[in-house]
């Protein structure tokens, strides 16, 4: 169907189009007509409407709960820095036990490819912050986008953003006011400059794609406009750690969803989908977090989350069956790889998500009960780069600049410092994934025609990333009672969930493929 065709036709529902992204076909769209879904569809030139409203959580604070589970209390006992760290090595790279569980080390993947500058990661999230001291050196502003508009509050009135920093609302490309799109940024590729800590490729570019607000939400729109800005830029790999909303699941034909809810969650597969295609054909490698709501993404499940943003006022989740044929995106969608996380023993982290078919592969992602007591530890967690200024809005600092709250360390080299935070998630699994699929395309990669950096077709990527990774088997007994404690109102409450892993040493449901190893994939 042609452009021209589909304009008219949401005119004549009665709809004013603000934005639009003719690559894959999805328009954003605004109308005083309260009948305007209807009479969309009654047009054959338009093929679903969905509300403009989340794709994804990611907490702001420390305070607000999210089903990401992206952090844990702290102990009140500081992480020990350990002894002098050996030649050559970042300064705190003794609490990188998840670099050192993947061979992204002196003596391992840095030595043999430390990644090539060439390389482009796109991180779709919450923003990076650009002038952080151990990200800046490999940040790429030129290339970088926010694709996203500050919203001060919802259909409710509730907060979602807050008032907006910055004129029309839109925050600078180099700026993230939420702290999990730094995170991620610098678990993939903050550099060897004997400050901090290094990622896992420490010589690939860096470029904010921002599609999330403040908040952590993530809306359709900027997220498909993120997708098809890589695909056009020559953007070599991307990281999605976010799920897709305000649907945890899409389904179609949902019979306890209204008509409308199953037309919006339909479209907003085939929209995500499309963008995904549009990448994945222009060699964009696409990474996503599997997800933190410790379930079988294979099976029926239940979700009384969603819609977890209201498009009206008054619209609340509801509880509903999911069958397994339903969708959570954008980690199943096609040509996704989806990475389940790990804590330091190895076994899968207690949060991640899982389920044979649905897993490509493992990394670590933290597990702050992977303890002896099950008690939150933060050197479980998985330490990386934290904004300064959010540190100090947040009052985690002490006049003197070193951090009063455990999962917050200070590292400075002469004058200048940088702050680090340990949390956990598959947020921090993806990253690990996406930055040796960021080594795979530095060592096997060729020159791209386009844009003259380095390029590799998406397939041979996640081929390596699956072949090299080292295998493991489902536990024995497959079922574990997974046990972890919280403090809650000063007192440690017991928390349990029951997960079994099915599938075969090469491939199961907690770990795919295996937990990916960045010096097995770049020695072949």
């Amino acid at each position: 169907m042609s452009p021209g065709k589909a304009q008219r036709a949401v005119r004549a529902a009665g709809g004013k189009i603000v934005h639009e992204n003719r690559d894959v076909g999805v328009a954003t769209v605004r109308s005083e007509n309260p009948e305007f879904i209807q009479d969309a569809m009654d047009e054959r030139a338009l093929e679903g409407v969905a509300h403009n409203r989340t794709i994804g959580q990611a907490p702001k604070t420390a305070k607000k709960k999210s089903e990401k589970v992206e952090r844990t209390v702290g102990t009140k006992n500081r992480v020990s820095l350990g002894g002098k760290p050996s030649k050559d090595t970042e300064p705190l790279a003794d609490l990188q036990w998840d670099m050192k569980q993947i061979h992204a080390t002196e003596d391992g993947s840095y030595k043999k490819e430390p990644g090539d500058k060439r390389v482009l990661v796109g991180v779709l999230d919450t923003g990076v912050d650009g002038d952080h001291p151990d990200i800046k050196p490999n940040f790429n502003r030129k290339l970088s986008r926010n694709f996203t508009t500050d919203i001060p509050t919802d259909a409710d009135g509730a907060e979602v953003d807050g008032p907006c920093e910055f004129t029309s609302c839109v925050d600078p490309n180099d700026w993230d006011d939420n702290d999990h799109g730094t995170h991620v940024a610098s678990t993939i590729a903050s550099p060897r400059n004997g400050l901090g800590m290094s990622g896992v490729a420490p010589n690939v570019s860096i470029v904010n794609l921002r599609v999330g607000q403040d908040s952590g939400y993530f809306f359709l729109q900027p997220t498909v406009d993120g997708l098809t800005y890589a695909a056009k830029n020559g953007i070599d790999v991307v990281n999605m750690s976010y799920y897709v909303d305000p649907w945890l699941w899409n389904c179609g034909d949902n019979p306890a969803d209204s008509p409308q809810d199953q037309l919006e969650q339909r479209t907003i597969v085939t929209a995500v989908q499309r963008a995904l295609d549009f990448a994945h054909k222009r060699d964009v490698t696409l990474v996503a977090a599997a997800g933190n709501h410790y379930v079988d993404y294979t099976k029926t499940n239940v979700d009384g989350t969603s819609p977890d943003f209201p498009s009206v006022p008054g619209e609340k989740p509801y509880e509903r069956t999911i069958p397994a044929s339903c969708l959570s995106m954008p980690g199943e969608g096609e040509n996704v790889i989806p990475v389940s996380s790990t804590g330091p023993s190895t076994r899968k982290s207690y949060f991640s998500s899982f389920g044979d078919g649905y897993v490509a592969v493992a990394a670590p992602g933290g597990d702050k009960a992977d303890t002896p007591d099950q008690r939150p530890d933060d050197r479980a967690g998985v330490w990386a780069a934290y904004p300064e200024r959010l540190a100090k809005a947040r009052g985690e600092l002490n006049p003197d600049g070193t951090p009063k709250v455990p999962n917050i360390i200070r590292s400075c080299k002469g004058d200048d410092c940088a702050y680090y935070q340990s949390i956990q998630g598959t947020s921090m699994a993806s990253p690990h994934a996406v930055g040796v699929a960021a080594l795979v395309v530095s060592k096997y990669g060729h020159r791209d025609r386009h844009n003259g950096g380095l390029t590799l077709d998406p397939r041979a990527v996640e081929w390596v990333l699956r072949g090299t990774a080292t295998e493991k088997e489902c536990p024995s007994p497959r079922t574990v009672e997974y046990v972890w404690y919280t403090l809650e109102d000063g007192k440690w409450v017991k928390n349990t969930s029951t997960q079994t892993c099915e599938g075969s040493k090469g491939q199961n449901g907690f770990f795919g493929s295996g937990i990916v190893d960045a010096l097995n994939a770049v020695q072949r």
